[in-house]
């Protein structure tokens, strides 16, 4: 391993290190114990889809309880408006456009922050632990003001984090901070259930029944993620020639999941979002809405699957532009064989694009409802689902291919440099 690699590997270490840190810094003013209290019997609603994303940390109401998720849904309406108005997708596609559409997300994310902090300080007024304790120890005003500005400054925080692994780490450091939350909990969820067991509250075969759903669920992802159809290309005898000595790419891969993870973690922020906001609501209505978007209903998987599903199709559009593709194929001398190269090329590549994304966003909405379902319907006391192992194996399998990758790239330095 070259030092280039480790150097990276270790700065990558050091920054999820941090987040975990900063997991355990709880919000002043509030009592941890009643809040943990409370999580302790809400593990299998919302508020447990949440906390796992979380690392445990909102059990803790640490200054990065919010965790990354309000950044996320900052990404998603940017998104959506740059696809609405082409004035914003054209600044998106320039260098310096690009620095003022990460600044704008980075001020969403600072007003949706603050807005879910002043509902999760409001919602906290009326907890009470089992003695009848209160889960805030100061005045309720200067709580939501010390907690709003303690939950904004952990998001941005966690922002920088993930921009500092992408850039001086390995891998997309907002998923690496997702992945390493998810990753925290997996211990104290062992210990969970082996205590679950030795008390008689979940029998060995429902564990065992669970641990299959969980290596089932892990090998349908992997083998669904490292499928792609390579569309074949051929190349003129006059560009063969000029590059006898390199190694020309004789076909196009396209993968079956091209929007990857993103779909879900979209989906899973936006129906997180409202959940956050409803559950301290005392409002009949409202706690109807907060029922209805309960990850353990059937009608929060349904809604789920819908949205990720839109998800898969809207961030694959983004992320694969045939027309490039076949403009840049085009003025390579390259042709796919029984296409016409430029718009033909284009069209042919989308088609085929199109009729992946669909098997492909059929098996995102499969991973990301039907385990929970069966998992709940064993009986088991606690928050588990496809979204998780999904999120946790696509991140795994990309940061292993980037560090791959890297290690290509250091051989062909060394190679240059030797003069061979």
């Amino acid at each position: 391993m070259s030092k280039d690699l480790l150097n990276k590997i270790l700065i990558t270490l050091g920054f999820i290190l941090l987040y975990r840190v900063l997991a355990y810094v709880p919000v002043p003013g509030v009592n941890i114990d009643v809040v943990k209290e409370f999580f302790d019997t809400n593990s299998s609603n919302a508020l447990g889809m949440m906390n796992m994303f979380s690392g445990n940390a909102v059990e803790r109401l640490s200054i990065i309880s919010l965790g990354i998720m309000p950044y996320i849904t900052a990404s998603i309406i940017m998104e959506l408006l740059a696809a609405t108005f082409p004035s914003l997708g054209k600044m998106k596609k320039e260098k310096d456009g690009m620095t003022k559409y990460m600044q704008i997300i980075r001020y969403a994310t600072i007003v949706i922050t603050f807005i879910q902090a002043i509902g999760v300080s409001m919602g906290l007024n009326s907890l009470t632990g089992g003695s009848g304790q209160s889960a805030i120890t100061i005045d309720m005003d200067t709580f939501i003001a010390v907690a709003a500005v303690s939950m904004v400054a952990g998001t941005i925080m966690l922002v920088w984090i993930g921009e500092q692994i992408t850039q001086k780490g390995i891998g997309n450091g907002i998923s690496l901070i997702i992945f390493a939350g998810i990753v925290s909990a997996i211990p104290s969820a062992i210990g969970g259930t082996v205590d679950l067991v030795n008390n008689g509250q979940l029998s060995f075969l429902t564990v065992i029944a669970m641990l299959a759903v969980i290596l089932a669920t892990v090998g349908f992802i992997i083998y669904v993620e490292l499928g792609e159809r390579r569309v074949p290309v051929s190349y003129s005898r006059k560009v063969m020639m000029q590059n006898q000595n390199k190694r020309v790419m004789n076909y196009i891969p396209i993968k079956v999941n091209l929007s990857g993870v993103i779909p879900v973690i979209f989906a899973s922020a936006i129906l997180m979002f409202p959940g956050t906001i409803l559950q301290g609501s005392q409002n009949e209505y409202l706690v109807m809405i907060g029922d209805f978007l309960n990850p353990a209903s059937f009608s929060f998987n349904v809604v789920m699957f819908l949205f990720v599903i839109f998800f898969a199709y809207f961030y694959a559009s983004i992320t694969f532009n045939a027309k490039e593709i076949a403009e840049n194929l085009k003025r390579q001398g390259g042709f796919i064989p029984g296409v016409r190269p430029g718009g033909s090329t284009s069209e042919f590549l989308n088609e085929t694009a199109s009729r992946l994304t669909f098997f492909g966003s059929i098996y995102l909405g499969f991973i990301s409802t039907v385990p929970l379902l069966v998992v709940q319907a064993m009986g088991v006391p606690f928050y588990f689902g496809g979204v998780a192992v999904l999120i946790v194996v696509q991140v795994a399998i990309d940061t292993m291919r980037k560090i791959e990758a890297q290690q290509y790239m250091n051989k062909y330095d060394t190679i240059s440099a030797v003069g061979l």
